[in-house]
């Protein structure tokens, strides 16, 4: 009989990580998958009540994680309270916004708001993460969480569109810097999630409508929708997967 390869572990064991925008949302379902899975999960936020009470909701049900308050349009804080804390193995670059807008109506501070979140301060979480895990020999998994519009166009989203293109393209060349330390830069691409930020925008029923006629498994995405991917990315089971994008986006993309 021959010897049977073994499924790689999803588990998490052991491993500490970290999630920006972990309050609520995306972020949250992301920091409860990675505790679920067993890594002991960092969650940050600029609200220090919000995480406090979503890091005690994850305690609650056995999970290992703490409240870390960080701003990370504050560069210099993220530098700092990075390079103190002990070395991540995953980092969930989750924090992100959006100002959505016809492009003729677009201002320079519409600009500078969604770029500098989704983009600048995206860009250097990443850099203070790696740095750390470079200088501990850490062979870490890097998951920003990028967007099907990383990957097409949207009406009243060049701000948007324009943030996560530059995000699947910061993670490519990521991956190629990277591959040599043994750390690994992953984007996570979804359609629209029905989340607390988001819901209201579908009380709009033409929108609603548009979204759900681009959709072709026919329904908002929910953020459990995001939890198995999110793990798959930080886990033993994506070994060799750098430099690309899971879509999780109910086929819009596929036209």
């Amino acid at each position: 009989m021959p010897a049977l390869p073994k499924t790689p572990s999803f588990r998490l064991d052991g491993k500490r990580a970290l999630v920006t925008g972990a309050g609520r949302g995306i972020g949250l379902a992301c920091a409860a998958a990675l505790a679920e899975a067993g890594a002991h999960v960092s969650l940050a936020a600029r609200s220090q009540d919000e995480i406090e009470a979503a890091a005690a909701a994850i305690r609650a049900e056995g999970g290992l994680t703490e409240a870390l308050r960080l701003d990370v349009m504050d560069l210099a804080s993220v530098k700092s309270v990075i390079a103190q804390a002990a070395p991540f193995d995953i980092l969930v670059n989750n924090a992100g916004g959006n100002r959505p807008k016809p492009f003729v109506e677009v201002t320079e501070d519409d600009f500078d708001a969604v770029l500098d979140l989704n983009l600048k301060a995206a860009f250097f979480v990443a850099q203070a993460v790696t740095a750390r895990m470079i200088e501990a020999g850490v062979r870490g998994s890097i998951i920003h969480m990028g967007s099907q519009m990383g990957h097409v166009g949207g009406a009243r989203r060049s701000l948007y569109c324009a943030s996560k293109w530059a995000i699947e393209g910061l993670n490519k060349a990521m991956a190629l810097d990277l591959a040599p330390h043994g750390i690994r830069s992953n984007t996570i691409a979804p359609t629209f999630i029905e989340t607390p930020l988001t819901r209201p925008f579908f009380e709009d029923r033409a929108f609603l409508d548009s979204v759900l006629s681009k959709i072709k498994l026919g329904r908002l995405g929910q953020v459990e929708d995001l939890m198995g991917a999110v793990v798959f990315l930080a886990c033993d089971a994506s070994a060799l997967m750098t430099g690309s994008s899971l879509v999780v986006d109910g086929g819009w993309t596929a036209e």
